[in-house]
């Protein structure tokens, strides 16, 4: 950050000979004090350097030591930028050892077009619940074709229960995960299978319970609100030492955790009208930090107002962020596999809707939302294909229902094939929701372990009143409850399981084909050409790259439709067929090899969809 030494981090940092350098922002505060918990109990003063810094050299502080900050002499807190907090987010923090026996030093990241995520959340993948569990499932998710896992917030929450969008320590790692060095362990393993590692922060708010920062500093304005309270000071007074906070935890990430790239959540809650906007202070020195450990590092967005400025280049006028979710694209997509028009699903519902997301990555693009009822959005169609993020399923459409179902339980066993295809087969960066690859039918329900039996009953109220807002009737899982967090562990069944066997196969083979036929592995839009036919229910796309061309046909209806297509002359050689019996269909309708003069007549089953590639001519 601009005039704030680099040399200096924040929090506590082991030195050689026993030593441990302090460095805190209190400007709220004349005095600080290192309150040294154990081994052995010693208060220690740090001096106060400008712009309200506290620091200081402490000997014989070494990695295990527990400390509090005395704040003038009367109360104590845990450190804003502590490493592990080892008692909960209430008790003392801990000095760490840095030193790792990293075992990735030819891992230099991924390029962008090459992720496929997995989206995973550390508690509830496994029966234990940590880093170190989910390490024996690698081998797996690399087979099946994933090429990037992305974790759930880990920063310290309170309790042991929570989504991540809790915590209140954002350079913590989670206690009951593993803390930081089980993280290690499973980016170590990660890297030297060839999986990149994601990890959604979020910067947007803090959780709160054991959110302490408001007694050090203006790490908050009353000036904005966000969904979840205060918003963070990113543009008031006092506003670069916060944004230097936020910063330097996104290099700690990349930089003491080899992880290779962000997912910063609800960036539409980062409320920041500077002329220097923070995402763009953010994607800088991301970008400076990764040119110096030469390692690809890539900044992903999760934003509501389908704005192109996150992605944009900063010489264009945007953030120079690389990719972004893509809500429209699930939200089409959902409503031809559902039919479910509730809330903001309103919008959506035809298939020119997902032909849209296709060409453009947004359906809203500035045309008026009867659910906002305002206009949305901003064009995107020039935007690259490779800058978008698409689902049919993730932790927030699925955990933000009220009972948590996944598509596994709302649609019938041939959706969930052709969901697959969709977003597999899309030209854009595909994410998995973990288990989704084997239709787990475990939900996915909001959880919480709150020590405050007050706020424990106000996140209750509030789930309550969220979905009597929507009309939805029943009583929400109590997401206190730890019933509620166990329901929601995943089966890893698909072995024991023949449909799930059976999808998982299909994913695989869908992944494959996206790497190995080079019109799918060329994220592009304008190598597409894309047709809606609303009557039939049927989408139809038409990808290439250079002379090679593959097209694919979806059926969305509940019935068989039969549709005259624009396909090239040629002969064509059907690559996946999602009917075909080997997939437990019932057998394919279309002929293969395809012949075409032009124009084909296709018969598709209910709910399914057929790949075809151009057979060069000899």
């Amino acid at each position: 950050m601009k005039g704030l030494p680099e040399d200096l981090p924040l929090g506590a940092n082991g030195l050689e000979s026993g030593r441990c350098r302090f460095r805190v922002w209190a400007p709220r505060r004349r005095r600080v004090e290192v309150h040294i918990v154990s081994p052995a109990e010693r208060f220690v003063p740090l001096r106060a350097g400008e712009r309200g810094y506290y620091e200081g050299t402490i000997e014989g502080v070494r990695p295990g030591a527990q400390y509090f900050y005395r704040l003038d002499g009367q109360v104590e807190r845990p450190d804003p930028a502590s490493r592990f907090q080892p008692r909960g987010v209430h008790g003392p923090s801990m000095v760490v050892d840095s030193d790792f026996p990293w075992a990735d030093r030819c891992w230099f990241g991924l390029p962008l077009e090459e992720y496929v995520l997995y989206e995973l959340h550390v508690g509830t993948f496994t029966v234990r619940g940590d880093f170190e569990a989910v390490i024996p499932h690698l081998d797996g998710l690399k087979e099946l074709g994933v090429t990037a896992l992305e974790l759930m917030p880990v920063a310290q929450f309170p309790g042991s229960r929570n989504w991540g969008y809790d915590g209140v320590y954002p350079f913590s790692v989670q206690n009951s995960y593993g803390g930081p060095e089980g993280m290690k362990k499973l980016v170590n393993a990660c890297h030297q299978k060839g999986l990149a590692v994601v990890l959604d922060v979020v910067y947007n708010h803090l959780g709160p319970e054991g959110n302490y920062l408001r007694d050090f500093g203006p790490y908050f304005t009353d000036r904005y609100r966000t969904p979840w309270g205060e918003a963070v000071n990113f543009d008031g007074p006092h506003s670069d030492e916060v944004r230097r906070f936020f910063v330097e935890n996104a290099l700690f990430w990349i930089t003491d955790f080899h992880v290779d790239a962000l997912r910063l959540d609800a960036i539409h809650a980062i409320l920041d009208f500077s002329a220097e906007p923070f995402l763009q202070d953010l994607a800088l020195a991301v970008k400076e930090r990764a040119e110096r450990l030469n390692r690809r590092v890539q900044l992903f967005a999760e934003s509501d107002l389908n704005d192109t400025r996150p992605v944009r280049p900063q010489e264009s006028g945007g953030f120079g962020l690389d990719a972004q979710w893509s809500d429209d694209f699930h939200h089409a997509l959902h409503t031809l596999l559902t039919g479910e028009q509730a809330g903001y699903y309103g919008d959506f519902g035809k298939v020119q809707d997902l032909a849209k997301a296709w060409q453009s990555g947004y359906v809203y693009d500035g045309k008026y939302s009867s659910h906002r009822r305002r206009r949305h959005g901003t064009p995107s169609r020039q935007i690259p294909a490779r800058r978008f993020i698409v689902f049919s399923q993730n932790h927030d459409q699925v955990g933000n229902r009220m009972l948590g179902e996944r598509l596994s339980v709302l649609v019938p066993w041939e959706a969930l094939k052709l969901a697959a295809g969709a977003v597999v087969l899309s030209p854009f960066i595909p994410l998995l929701f973990m288990g989704e690859e084997y239709g787990e039918t475990a939900p996915f329900q909001y959880f919480i372990s709150h020590s405050d039996p007050e706020l424990a009953e106000a996140v209750r109220r509030g789930r309550r009143e969220e979905f009597s807002a929507f009309q939805v009737q029943g009583e929400p899982p109590d997401p206190q409850s730890e019933e509620t967090f166990r329901r929601c562990l995943l089966g890893h069944d698909h072995h024991g399981r023949e449909e799930g066997r059976i999808l998982r196969e299909f994913y695989r083979e869908a992944l494959r084909l996206r790497r190995q036929l080079s019109p799918l592995a060329h994220l592009s839009k304008e190598h597409q050409e894309v047709l809606s036919l609303e009557k039939e229910g049927v989408l139809w796309a038409r990808r290439w790259k250079e002379e090679e061309q593959v097209f694919l046909a979806f059926n969305f209806s509940p019935v068989r439709a039969t549709v005259a297509l624009p396909v090239p002359e040629g002969t064509w050689r059907k690559d996946l067929d999602s009917e075909g019996e080997e997939w437990k269909g019932k057998g394919g309708l279309i002929p293969d090899p395809l012949h075409s003069q032009g124009r084909v007549s296709l018969a598709l089953h209910p709910r399914s969809f057929v790949l075809f590639s151009r057979v060069e001519e000899e």
